[in-house]
C-alpha cells in the first residue's frame, strides 16, 4: 500500500517557491519568473529508507505580501507538512518569518513545519548563516533550487519525517 501526504509551500512573493516545486518534482529549473495564482498541484513519489513509497502531493501556493494568515485556509487543511521559503538575497522576505511560524505551528499543531532559506546560489553561506542567527532566524535549511543544492536531500528527509508522524 502506497502512503499519501499533502505537503505545502508557503512564503512571500519571489522567493522561490515554484522554482523549488518544479526541482524537486520534474528536476526542472527555469529563469523565467511566473507568478503562482492560487495553487499548483503536482504529485512526486518517494523510496522511504525502509523500501516503503510515499506519494508526496506537493501543494506550490501564491506568495503574500503580509503573511501567512492571508493563505486560503483551504490550501491548509488536511497538510502534513508545511514548508515556508524565504528569499536569502531579501530580508523582507523573513520579516514575518517568526510570526508566520508561530501562527502555523499553533494554528496547525499536528503539521511539521519546516523552514527554507532559499537561492543559496546567490549568497555567501558563511556569512548569510551568521546573518540569520543575528536576526534570530532559525531555518532547517538552506538551498539553491537553480544548481538543486541540498533541494532531493531536504525533500527526501521530510518524506521520512511525516511518515513518522
Amino acid at each position: 500500500m502506497k502512503l499519501s501526504k499533502k505537503v505545502v509551500l508557503l512564503g512571500p512573493f519571489g522567493v522561490g517557491k515554484t522554482s523549488l516545486f518544479r526541482r524537486f518534482v520534474d528536476n526542472e529549473f527555469s529563469e523565467e519568473y511566473k507568478v503562482t495564482l492560487g495553487v499548483q498541484i503536482k504529485k512526486k513519489v518517494v523510496q522511504l529508507p525502509d523500501g516503503r513509497e510515499l506519494s508526496m502531493i506537493i501543494w506550490d501556493t501564491e506568495g503574500h505580501s503580509d503573511n501567512v494568515e492571508d493563505t486560503r485556509k483551504s490550501y491548509l487543511l488536511g497538510s502534513h507538512a508545511f514548508i515556508y521559503v524565504f528569499d536569502l538575497t531579501r530580508k523582507e522576505t523573513y520579516a514575518s518569518l517568526n510570526h508566520d511560524i508561530d501562527y502555523l505551528t499553533k494554528t496547525y499543531p499536528k503539521v511539521v513545519a519546516k523552514v527554507i532559506g532559499n537561492k543559496l546560489d546567490l549568497v555567501n553561506e558563511k556569512e548569510i548563516t551568521s546573518q540569520l542567527k543575528e536576526h534570530n532566524i532559525e531555518f532547517d535549511c538552506l538551498t539553491s533550487a537553480k544548481t538543486n543544492k541540498n533541494v532531493q536531500d531536504f525533500f527526501s528527509d521530510l518524506a521520512t519525517e511525516i511518515t513518522k508522524t
